[in-house]
């Protein structure tokens, strides 16, 4: 016999494992009943919460482990080779700019959902330079000794690296207040020269990803997958006052964005659905002032936080990102 659940969206099917109620009329399973995972989820102090996107944990095959104490591409090797103060950790488990009753209590008996969701209120989103996440992750735990929450692939998939409750290395100030995600994107430069070595046209004159050789697949979790920039021109845009090129996301990048996005303003609601605006309502496209920065909550992006950071670039498109996020959430 089998017993079908809706849960969030999403149909489960339990076996007859189940063997009865307990006094409170909810279910008990057979000891040692496995729990599966329908592969949507992400991890927020312990628990898991769908998403809708792909997503792979760092506790599953083939996932980005920012807990190890080694290397992952250079096992043998402890300690990043180019951080600037070598340490096993990339993280911490204390956000800084906790009270300091709070800052005990974490210590004494971990975080709660309830905790977390008081003290973060930032989504940052980087593009990583590396063109992959594989890379990225190689030059965040092997070489730079930092750490993200989230990887985004150009195929779509999450990947996870730490529990949200971490505080990860990824965007100096904002740590303590935020949860990071790298996008794998080539990035945005002041000519083509970085970008002609990624990108190319296919047989029928659209712009893709040409994966350099020597990085084989790149790691790309879909097998022959093909990228294609969302918009086939380069786009041109100003960040920090400068004149910047750069490719667009794929389409399975937005659409994994938009649905991890809409989930952690549901799971963190201090993470307001918008970016940083002007006065007439249009986006800010340089660092925010300090008092503005300490007031802000929601989604920004690097160079928000900090002047000499231009990700997630002109190319990124905020207002898509908003639109479906709010189409995902039903408003």
């Amino acid at each position: 016999m089998k017993r079908v659940v809706t849960l969030c969206g999403v149909t489960c099917v339990f076996a007859s494992m189940i063997i009865g109620c307990n006094a409170t009329g909810k279910y008990r399973f057979k000891s040692g009943t496995p729990i599966e995972r329908v592969g949507d989820e992400i991890m927020v102090c312990g628990q898991l919460f769908h998403t809708g996107a792909p997503v792979v944990l760092w506790t599953d095959r083939g996932g980005y482990d920012a807990y190890r104490v080694e290397c992952k591409f250079d096992p043998e090797h402890k300690l990043p080779t180019g951080a600037k103060k070598p340490i096993p950790n990339r993280y911490d488990t204390i956000r800084r700019h906790l009270p300091e009753d709070v800052k005990q209590d974490v210590y004494a008996n971990g975080w709660s959902l309830d905790m977390l969701q008081e003290y973060v209120d930032q989504f940052v989103i980087h593009y990583d330079v590396c063109g992959t996440s594989q890379v990225c992750f190689k030059v965040l735990q092997d070489l730079r000794g930092l750490s993200v929450h989230f990887l985004l692939d150009l195929d779509g998939t999450i990947y996870q690296t730490l529990d949200l409750k971490e505080r990860a290395w990824q965007a100096g100030t904002a740590n303590d207040r935020s949860v990071g995600i790298e996008i794998a994107n080539m990035g945005a430069y002041p000519h083509m020269k970085v970008l002609d070595k990624w990108y190319g046209k296919d047989d029928e004159g659209r712009t893709r990803v040409f994966i350099p050789e020597r990085l084989g697949d790149g790691g790309i979790r879909t097998k022959d997958f093909i990228a294609y920039p969302s918009r086939d021109e380069v786009v041109v845009g100003p960040i920090q006052g400068q004149e910047l090129m750069q490719y667009d996301l794929t389409d399975e990048q937005y659409d994994s964005l938009i649905k991890l996005t809409a989930t952690l303003t549901q799971v963190l609601p201090l993470i307001k659905a918008d970016y940083p605006r002007d006065e007439n309502g249009e986006l800010i496209t340089r660092v925010l002032s300090e008092e503005d920065f300490e007031k802000y909550q929601g989604c920004l992006g690097h160079y928000h936080i900090t002047a000499r950071k231009v990700d997630p670039g002109p190319a990124f498109d905020w207002d898509r990102l908003m639109e479906g996020v709010q189409a995902e959430l039903g408003w």
